[in-house]
């Protein structure tokens, strides 16, 4: 690509986290931000190639490279991890006092931490899983719904999650 910044992914719920970022950068004027984004069409198996494993050793999207540096280009993988990196290296969507960071890192955690294992387990369980068994179901829908409660009671009292801003856990968590 000609722009530093090269995403991998795909339109999956974690794929689109670090887009939205990358194009939330962008709409502050963030020029550095430009991209090249690449795709890797999982459901044939191209996270396990070569190249990709470069960029993300645990072969899952997304990942990116930056290459702003290009003696020393920097992978990032995770979502959570990639939204951050950018968060910090363009000095956006990320607190500076230390209380306000703290909630936002905490949120962005509880996202990371939570939903993508608890919605993708459910829906394993309950769509994918070649037997139907109810205990697992159930106990992975009792957690989304849990989380969603916890959700919602936060947001019935914060415009944002981390209170007044609009910051990297919104994003991770939209």
């Amino acid at each position: 690509g000609k722009h530093p910044l090269q995403p991998y992914s795909l339109g999956t719920p974690n794929g689109v986290k670090v887009t939205v970022m990358l194009e939330e950068l962008l709409a502050l004027g963030h020029s550095g931000a430009e991209y090249d984004a690449w795709l890797v069409p999982i459901q044939e198996g191209a996270q396990f190639s070569s190249g990709f494993v470069a960029v993300n050793p645990n072969s899952k999207i997304p990942a990116l490279m930056d290459r702003s540096d290009a003696a020393n280009p920097v992978r990032v993988f995770e979502s959570g991890a990639i939204l951050l990196y950018l968060a910090e290296k363009f000095g956006a969507f990320v607190p500076k006092e230390l209380a306000q960071r703290a909630e936002c890192l905490s949120w962005l955690f509880w996202q990371m931490g939570s939903a993508p294992f608890l919605g993708g387990g459910f829906g394993h369980f309950y769509a994918y899983a070649p037997e139907k068994y109810e205990y697992p179901i159930n106990r992975y829908a009792m957690e989304v719904k849990r989380e969603m409660i916890v959700l919602k009671l936060r947001v019935a009292e914060h415009e944002y999650l981390a209170g007044n801003e609009y910051s990297v856990d919104d994003i991770a968590t939209w």
